[in-house]
């Protein structure tokens, strides 16, 4: 990774921060928790937020809430939300076959095709190494050849004999995959966790840019958990926080091969801005401006209902909340393989600095009318 790092940091003349924000992303992805056991994930977040935040705190769901305060009074100061959850797509263990294998069922939303002959963490009384294995087509009928096998005919193979699995394994426990960050060219990167790991450093780069902004309104960047699993963490934290806008960070589709052109934003093209009903228009608009103004590239994309984001359960906290969108584009969502964009990445963090510097009261005050 150090090639891919060094360019960075001679590109950005010789930037230190801008190579530590590099080199997060990269543990970020690297690390593990899915749903629910997002917390190896959440202590990263926040070790690293508190260069930047006036505090930091974890509640009881396990959302980390970083905090950086605004200039002036408190009750002049609004109260801006960022979300991005840090809990990726895993697997739990239902079952210990004769042999030690292990089968398995989804706790997110993976593509069973995509899973045969991955690497996995078996996250047991230790951490346990194993693969996805499925039968040879050697040993295959040809109507077989022709199906994807279904996730419950897959298994996890740990090397182990049945005794020793069963001494370090038990029904519940979570599975991972396991893969490091690939760099690839023009500031591409592939990973196992870009959904939503690229989302959470977009928190870091956007408080590494308040500390040189003078910003009225108070951030809380949210590392929220059990996305995948109906967006539970960010309805808690909104409800908490009670925030007057409220802005989900995450990933959306990117143009590849055989997708709707009009269905995905562009990689590489800066940071999706959404407009749909689950969308505050002055929020929208707002972000749109921002861009304009301070010359980050950006890319409408449009919502007809719920958007599938944080955004959905934000919008309908306590009695409502004006909520936004940004997205990394990113391909091959839900694989081992998800690529998206570095340059993506630091825009947005550095778009949602400037709109959160752009808010005083009186704006805010304005948004209970569309």
């Amino acid at each position: 990774m150090k090639v891919f790092t060094q360019l960075w940091y001679i590109e950005r003349g010789g930037n230190v921060l801008a190579e530590t924000h590099y080199n997060d992303l990269m543990q970020l992805i690297s690390g593990h928790g899915g749903p629910g056991f997002e917390q190896a994930i959440g202590e990263a977040f926040g070790n690293v937020a508190r260069r930047y935040a006036d505090s930091v705190e974890v509640d009881t769901m396990g959302n980390v809430v970083a905090i950086v305060k605004g200039e002036g009074a408190a009750d002049k100061r609004p109260r801006v939300m960022l979300s991005a959850h840090m809990d990726e797509i895993a697997l739990i263990v239902t079952k210990i076959e004769a042999g030690g294998f292990l089968r398995v069922a989804q706790t997110g939303g993976f593509d069973a095709r995509t899973l045969v002959g991955q690497e996995v963490v078996v996250h047991g009384r230790k951490a346990l190494h194993g693969i996805i294995g499925s039968k040879p087509p050697h040993l295959t009928s040809p109507d077989e050849r022709k199906k994807a096998t279904p996730l419950e005919d897959l298994y996890i193979d740990v090397a182990m004999a049945e005794e020793g699995v069963k001494e370090q394994v038990t029904v519940g426990d979570r599975v991972t995959l396991y893969r490091e960050p690939m760099e690839l060219l023009n500031h591409r990167i592939a990973g196992k966790a870009l959904d939503n790991r690229t989302s959470v450093a977009v928190l870091l780069e956007c408080m590494r840019h308040l500390q040189d902004l003078h910003h009225v309104a108070d951030c809380y960047a949210v590392a929220s958990v059990q996305e995948e699993v109906h967006m539970r963490g960010a309805h808690t934290a909104a409800y908490a926080i009670n925030p007057d806008i409220g802005i989900a960070v995450d990933v959306t589709f990117a143009d590849m091969p055989g997708q709707d052109p009009d269905d995905n934003a562009g990689i590489g093209k800066g940071t999706a801005i959404t407009y749909g009903p689950n969308i505050h228009p002055k929020v929208f608009r707002g972000l749109k401006e921002t861009a304009e103004k301070h010359g980050i590239p950006y890319q409408i994309e449009y919502s007809q209902g719920p958007t599938g984001t944080d955004a959905n359960v934000i919008q309908i906290t306590r009695d409502g909340i004006a909520a936004g969108l940004v997205g990394i584009a990113i391909r091959y969502m839900h694989t081992s393989v998800e690529t998206g964009s570095y340059d993506d990445i630091v825009e947005t963090g550095r778009l949602l600095a400037h709109y959160i510097a752009s808010l005083d009261y009186s704006e805010v005050e304005g948004l209970s009318c569309y």
